[in-house]
């Protein structure tokens, strides 16, 4: 009896850290895993010390990411060796393309699972304590939708709602479909009602997540008719009818099925940010074939313009790929136009690298290195002079900030804080002036642009105003939401927030 009770207490006792790597999928996915331990017994590691558990969460997009992980397993290793009942635990999408590789390669890891079970890890925890050997669970298909998993949030102000998981496109340079599958969307009630909770619990900002959220409605198809094609546009609008919401964002659409409806939701719903992050990865309609991207330069352009045109204030950022095989110095001067014409506030730009298991890594024309930094440096210069240019004309007007927890040593040396605006531009600004009180982290100001660099705004006059909020006060105490399990996310669509669930948490419809 006595020994039960002891092991039951260690449980409660046992810290945890989540090492996440990779994209918001990753760090959305790395709040569920901590809500699960937490609902498990595991209490969050103190910064600075040594957890009973670590778990990384991978990403398996660049090509180096293979040696980052096992180079940061490597250090573990003798720490383990030194701490008797230590575990460490593998997930994301890394180890689900890897799969047994990954304890043939560091035999001291305990557990390894993929992205499409989460809700495994404390159950393979638990065995591979039993059995004193590795457990490795990597399932072909999605077991259950994230949102059946509760959540311990990394924000008080700010969320991430997944719409859905998995794509069905076929880019010729990524990985992501092998190893989150074909896309699967949630029921838009539960989307909402996931929506909903974060704002009970204080939270003024969402950020709707997919791989290609423009693509939502696949998994509500009609044989006949195909997917609804009016249901992510739907969704944004039903956004706008949530109390306390004040901000929703999105990410990443895909301009092949970018459609006017979405852009009329964006511009008729108040709280949906003017802000559109759509990624363009080439301007060559010859390398954009060759990427199996299913659209042109054109067509990119005329949406730019089309966004513009309602809402004319718009931030729009993108993605771009420099040097993929065979890109040729006149494919390169294609990019460097559409990147000119469409004034983009800012860019994600990568060096192409081979992503194993895709088909552009085997094609013939990879370029040389030389090459490849040679144009990404042009393509930087470019847009740094663009998000300047762009960035400058804002100095004298007005921006509303969420103010967001950006501690840093500039910030310190210059007494600033920082905050985004509307359009997801950074601003740094100083909290003097029109506060109530001490300005937190979740709180809204308001104040005058003094100032622009390419990656940021400065405004260091006076607070126009401050509003204190819920976020704000649960930031100041230390406390985040932690939202429990939304219905079971795979079947028929619903608009509007559904009815309160029964404590079980049944699914819903």
């Amino acid at each position: 009896m006595s020994t039960k009770v002891d092991e039951a207490t260690a449980q409660v006792s046992r810290s945890y850290e989540v090492r996440t790597y990779g994209c918001q999928m990753n760090v959305h996915d790395s709040e569920r895993l901590a809500g699960l331990l937490e609902e498990a017994g595991y209490e969050k590691a103190d910064p600075g010390t040594t957890a009973d558990l670590v778990v990384f969460n991978t990403c398996a997009v660049r090509e180096n990411a293979d040696n980052k992980l096992y180079g940061n397993l490597s250090h573990l290793a003798p720490i383990k060796q030194e701490r008797p009942g230590m575990q460490i635990a593998v997930g994301g999408c890394l180890a689900q393309k890897d799969k047994d590789t990954v304890v043939k390669k560091a035999p001291w890891v305990d557990v390894v699972f993929g992205t499409h079970n989460l809700g495994s890890l404390p159950a393979l925890l638990e065995r591979a304590r039993h059995n004193h050997e590795a457990e490795v669970e990597i399932l072909e298909s999605l077991e259950a939708f994230p949102s059946t998993l509760p959540a311990r949030r990394e924000s008080a102000y700010a969320g991430w709602v997944s719409i859905s998981v998995g794509c069905n496109n076929t880019c010729t340079f990524c990985i992501v479909p092998a190893l989150r599958g074909k896309e699967v969307d949630r029921r838009p009630g539960d989307v909402l009602a996931e929506v909903q909770a974060l704002v009970d619990e204080g939270v003024v900002e969402v950020t709707l997540l997919g791989q290609n959220v423009n693509a939502y409605g696949a998994s509500f198809a009609d044989p006949d008719l195909g997917r609804d094609r009016g249901a992510f546009a739907a969704l944004l609008s039903a956004c706008g009818g949530i109390d306390g919401l004040e901000r929703v964002r999105f990410t990443s659409p895909h301009p092949a099925e970018f459609t006017d409806d979405v852009i009329e939701a964006m511009a008729a719903t108040p709280n949906v940010c003017p802000q559109l992050h759509m990624p363009l990865q080439s301007g060559s309609d010859r390398v954009l074939r060759a990427m199996r991207r299913s659209y042109r330069k054109a067509k990119f352009l005329g949406i730019i313009e089309r966004v513009r045109a309602a809402m004319p204030h718009a931030s729009i950022t993108t993605d771009i790929i420099v040097g993929f095989p065979g890109e040729t110095e006149e494919d390169f001067a294609e990019t460097l136009d559409v990147v000119e014409k469409a004034r983009f506030t800012s860019a994600y730009t990568f060096q192409y690298s081979k992503r194993p298991g895709t088909p552009a890594a085997e094609m013939p024309g990879q370029l040389p290195k030389s090459v490849v930094q040679e144009r990404f440096e042009r393509l930087i210069a470019l847009q740094e002079r663009i998000s300047l240019e762009e960035n400058q004309k804002l100095i004298g007007t007005e921006v509303e900030l969420l103010v967001v927890d950006a501690a840093g040593k500039r910030n310190a040396e210059m007494a600033r804080m920082s905050g985004r605006a509307r359009d997801g531009r950074l601003v740094h600004f100083r909290p003097i002036g029109a506060v109530d009180g001490v300005v937190r982290p979740g709180d809204i100001v308001t104040l005058d642009v003094t100032a622009a660099a390419p990656h940021f705004l400065i405004a260091d006059g006076a607070v126009r105003s401050h509003r204190r909020t819920r976020a704000g006060d649960a930031h100041e105490a230390g406390i985040t939401p932690k939202t429990p399990p939304v219905g079971v996310g795979l079947g028929l669509p619903q608009i509007g927030i559904p009815a309160p669930l029964p404590a079980a948490m049944g699914c819903g419809a």
